[in-house]
């Protein structure tokens, strides 16, 4: 009987906001802003399908070049050929559950002269199965945190962010339910749970682009959180069917759960909060329950655990040192 009040009040209190119900109800107060982004380069990674594609398709529209990231070179090349509009889209096939992917694709970046205007780092995956990826990690950790630290570590150090560059993470509603607990990262023991992992991760977003904010977001670049809602997204389907059914009729479509991303990509407002997670164009709290501010951990620890991550491929160490040497 908890469990079921547990339900019904979860759902009664989220479904009139983060489903299509509130986003339709929000939208008829907006201003409606340029889509024009002719000579800006993009680049949308997990954004073969889904959230990541929408955004990458209104880019290309807008006539900016993007470079859309994703792991099925098929799906990259059928999303490309779909796109209409003045921009161009180039495809990157990356694995970003592996560094050393990573690591070679800002390589192939920086060697063609790469500057980034927009990045979104949409990828991500939650796994209701634990899954150790080829470097030894939780493959949900590594996807959606540990990979996007490396990656807007990387571009960062080697210049390849334009001077007013806009950065989004993609985070979730699923965050709220936990605290920062870098501890709990990376979990491979056999008490992993693949929504606590994925929600755990969508919380470390969000301190970590507090973290680029503090550390980079005062020489013209901004640095953003979002959450797109309830999306009837792929990874929905294939990994929460039961919620899937229950709200299948009332979830947002990808443009739905697109529409922050492009939105804080054109007009990127001022963020009044040291942290916070834009949710429907709007500046958000990032938390909602008692208990998920009481974090033993602070953004420094958790950079601290990404850093170690980063550097344990002997490429990568390598790689470091050469720059460091520069």
């Amino acid at each position: 009987m908890a469990t079921l009040r547990k339900i019904l009040s979860f759902y009664t209190r989220f479904t009139p906001s983060y489903s299509a119900i509130g986003y339709n109800f929000r939208r008829s107060a907006w201003r409606s802003f340029s889509t024009d982004f002719s000579g800006q380069t993009w680049l949308v990674n997990g954004g073969s399908e889904g959230i990541g594609s929408s955004t990458a398709r209104t880019a290309a529209e807008g006539g900016a070049t993007v470079i859309v990231v994703g792991r099925s070179a098929e799906k990259l090349a059928a999303f490309a050929a779909s796109v209409r509009g003045p921009g161009q889209v180039h495809q990157e096939s990356v694995d970003f559950s592996v560094q050393a992917d990573v690591w070679k694709f800002v390589d192939r970046l920086e060697q063609r002269g790469v500057r980034i205007d927009v990045l979104v780092n949409n990828v991500g995956a939650m796994k209701n199965q634990l899954i150790i990826s080829p470097e030894g990690y939780e493959t949900s950790f590594s996807m959606n945190l540990q990979s996007h630290y490396l990656f807007v570590r990387e571009l960062i150090a080697r210049d390849m962010l334009a001077d007013d560059a806009v950065v989004v993470e993609v985070s979730s509603g699923g965050m709220y339910n936990h605290p920062l607990l870098v501890s709990k990262l990376n979990n491979t023991g056999p008490d992993y749970e693949g929504v606590r992992a994925y929600g755990l991760a969508k919380r470390g977003q969000v301190v970590l682009t507090r973290y680029w904010r503090e550390r980079h977001g005062r020489n013209g670049r901004s640095f953003y959180a979002m959450h797109p809602g309830w999306v009837d997204t792929a990874g929905v389907r294939r990994t929460m069917p039961r919620f899937r059914r229950i709200l299948k009729s009332v979830l947002r479509d990808d443009a739905q759960g697109a529409d922050t991303i492009v939105w804080l990509a054109a007009t990127r407002p001022d963020q009044k909060r040291d942290e916070a997670i834009w949710f429907d164009r709007k500046e958000r709290g990032v938390h909602i329950y008692a208990h998920t501010p009481n974090s033993p951990d602070t953004a420094e620890d958790l950079v601290d655990f990404l850093e170690r991550n980063a550097n344990l491929l002997p490429e990568a160490g390598q790689a470091a040192a050469v720059r460091a040497a520069r």
